[in-house]
């Protein structure tokens, strides 16, 4: 399967839900906020969302800092 991840296109084999991308990129358990094809995801629907095949998804990191 083949999606563009923050801008990017890269492949995955056996990749179904967001929470499986977010493990395979290592951000699992990690505070993130996800857009899935320009619609941004509440925490909850990131555990269930699925990905198909050509799905844009945005990643970004919340991290703390001054």
């Amino acid at each position: 399967m083949t999606i563009i991840l923050n801008g990017t296109p890269r492949e995955f084999t056996e990749l179904t839900t967001m929470s499986g991308l977010l493990e395979a990129v290592d951000l699992a358990g990690k505070p993130v906020i996800v857009e899935h094809n320009q619609v941004a995801l509440l925490p909850r629907e990131i555990l269930t969302a699925a990905i198909n095949d050509g799905d844009v998804i945005e990643i970004v990191q919340i991290t703390a800092g001054g």
